[in-house]
């Protein structure tokens, strides 16, 4: 029922339409975009022809134009075996054979028809990769599922070319570039080995069909040579990718991207003028109909305005540029409450400040010194200026040999080719190849190899450098930092490596201050564990002990209003506060309510019992009535 303005009894239904809410989330698309810096720091490169190359920018490139041109592109090494009449058919005896692949450079002599003369193989380092043949895998499709399956960086196929052994193999690098050419060594039948091994400085029974060679260009006059056709450590922060020789110098024209930083911003506000639309109209009052929105009056809603009002009323700190608040970039209130852009303004300061404006959105770190990079910041970071001081440089692990090594040296097989050693915490044992190595450099590139591709360690990611001096060899291990060592521990080859009784050096890591209090490191990563920089990450790539200059780290609008709405909508927020004792109170007013009608059920049976009483009573009366007429009518005086 209903009456005066209430409802008794009644229940409620939705129509399917959802409810409606406020979304604070700090995962709403314009705060995303604009709490990154690079979003603010975008440029667009733009090739004079796309035919010869094409190209992308990131925020470190530099706004400029470039000639480049095109002599030579990078390609893969392709080797060819011989033909063989069947595919299928076992090559050999079946015994268990060993094949490895090597990538190096060849260099020197002359090449021909397919093969080199007098040319040398020197190995890039990166390990060997070997598959293991036998009886099931000994054809020459079993060869090339089984090259194929390992995953080595060798794609194998075969090609029919018509004639009387029309079944070739063949195999191409994965890898482009003149560092990448292929060795291939055969342990096992004879056989598998009079069609598969190929040493470019001795037997080849492989044809190379295509050379192994880098990219050639010329950037601004400049000659470069890279392995790859995708080249990115050329220009600063561009990535070029070459399509085909130039007949001339192109042109790449690289220009900021003030199209995508003001569609980012116009999107950020819009974002607010809605979220603040949303809040003034469940809060207004209606003159008209007078009445008042769902949320009229409430403090939330007040707080959570003044609460934005003031965020984006703020200046932002931490920032040393002329760009502080949003009404510098022309974003500004409007006499409604709402932002609007003045798009000249913006276009100005896009012009004129383009490296200030991602510090006026997004959380920034900006060192003044080229060696300390920015990494990160967690929310405990307060804005301001940071001065850093390095006590002590990141070191790597390493070991150096006892003894200089004599060359030639012949490795032996069983006899002084095994070296076991330790390296970051890792155990691995590795096997030279037999041979005589006549320089110290050919010795190096070995080991090196061998080591790096030790699978133990390249699962891990784990690899070492090694130099030669004076006879000397040091490993050095990748790894920077209280972690990072090498050291030998064994093997028939240590003491004609010179390696035996190795002195292994522990690294260290980097250690210093940020903020003037002491901060953690860990390998080159110096962290803030206190103070108002607690929470900030450094990356200290080198330089000099001392003082190294400032960070300067500012928190933008964007980063502002996303850490607001994480708050906000957090447990322990005012928002959930309130949204709690509203529950409550409709669970008050639940319970009462069932309390009442648990009162109104008792009330009813009362009274329903007084009513049946009553009733009774009643009828009884009526009976009695009737009986008292009979009888008064029986009496002597009445009767006629």
């Amino acid at each position: 029922t209903f009456d005066a303005g209430a409802y008794s009894g009644a229940s409620f239904t939705s129509n399917g339409k959802g409810t409606k809410s406020i979304t604070l989330d700090s995962s709403n698309n314009s705060l995303q975009g604009l709490n990154s810096a690079s979003k603010f720091q975008t440029l667009t490169a733009t090739p004079s022809d796309k035919s010869f190359f094409t190209a992308s920018a990131t925020s470190i490139a530099v706004a400029g134009t470039y000639s480049i041109e095109v002599s030579s592109l990078a390609q893969a090494q392709q080797l060819v075996a011989a033909g063989q009449a069947s595919s299928t058919a076992a090559i050999g005896s079946g015994a268990a054979t060993t094949v490895t692949f090597d990538f190096g450079t060849v260099s020197g002599g002359t090449f021909d028809a397919g093969a080199y003369s007098g040319a040398s193989f020197t190995s890039n380092g990166k390990g060997t990769k070997s598959i293991t043949l036998d009886s099931s895998n000994n054809s020459l499709q079993g060869i090339r599922d089984a090259v194929n399956a390992a995953k080595i960086g060798v794609k194998a196929t075969l090609i029919n070319d018509g004639s009387g052994t029309p079944y070739r193999l063949a195999f191409a690098s994965d890898s482009q570039g003149a560092s990448n050419s292929m060795k291939v060594t055969v342990s096992g039948d004879a056989a598998v080995g009079s069609l598969l091994a190929h040493d470019p400085a001795g037997t080849q029974n492989l044809s190379e069909t295509l050379t192994a060679q880098n990219a050639n260009l010329m950037v601004n006059g400049v000659a470069i040579s890279k392995s790859s056709n995708t080249v990115s450590d050329v220009v600063q922060g561009v990535t070029l990718n070459l399509n085909k020789i130039t007949a001339s110098p192109e042109k790449l024209t690289v220009t900021r991207d003030t199209t995508t930083i003001s569609n980012s911003i116009n999107s950020f506000v819009k974002a607010y003028n809605d979220l603040a639309g949303t809040l003034k109209s469940l809060s207004a009052y209606d003159a008209a109909s007078k009445r008042g929105a769902i949320l009229q009056g409430d403090s939330t809603v007040r707080s959570l305005q003044t609460q934005l009002r003031g965020i984006l009323g703020s200046a932002v700190t931490g920032t040393p540029g002329d760009l502080k608040t949003l009404s510098s970039i022309g974003v500004s209130f409007q006499l409604d409450g709402s932002l609007a852009v003045d798009q000249a303004k913006l276009g100005d300061a896009m012009n004129n400040n383009f490296d200030e404006i991602a510090s006026l959105f997004a959380s920034v770190g900006k060192s003044t010194d080229s060696l300390v990079s920015f990494s990160s910041a967690g929310s405990t970071v307060k804005p301001g200026s940071y001065a850093v001081n390095v006590t002590q440089l990141a070191t790597q692990g390493k070991t150096v040999g006892a003894s200089a090594i004599t060359t030639p040296l012949d490795i032996v097989a069983g006899s002084n080719d095994t070296l076991e050693l330790i390296v970051d915490g890792v155990t691995a044992s590795i096997t030279l190849e037999p041979g005589t190595y006549s320089t110290a450099d050919a010795l190096l590139a070995e080991l090196q190899t061998k080591i790096n591709g030790a699978s133990a360690l390249s699962a891990k990611g784990i690899a070492v450098a090694i130099t030669e001096s004076a006879g000397l060899f040091t490993l050095t291990s990748a790894k920077y930092g209280a972690t990072s060592s090498v050291s030998v521990s064994g093997g028939t080859a240590a003491a004609a490596l010179g390696l035996a009784g190795d002195t292994p050096t522990i690294g260290v890591d980097v250690a210093g201050t940020i903020g003037g209090l002491a901060a953690t490191g860990a390998g080159q990563l110096l962290r803030a564990t206190s103070g108002n920089a607690n929470g900030m990450d450094l990356i200290i790539n080198g330089g000099a002990l001392g003082e190294r200059g400032v960070i300067n780290y500012s928190q933008g609008y964007a980063s502002k209003l996303s850490t607001w709405a994480k708050s906000s909508l957090d447990t322990d927020s005012f928002i959930a506060a309130r949204t709690d004792g509203i529950n409550q109170s409709i669970a008050d007013i639940g319970k009462r309510r069932a309390e009442m009608e648990a009162r109104l059920v008792i009330i009813e049976k009362r009274y329903r019992a007084q009513f049946t009483a009553l009733d009774t009573m009643l009828s009884n009366m009526d009976t009695t009535s009737t009986f008292l007429t009979a009888q008064l009518a029986n009496l002597p005086g009445n009767q006629k």
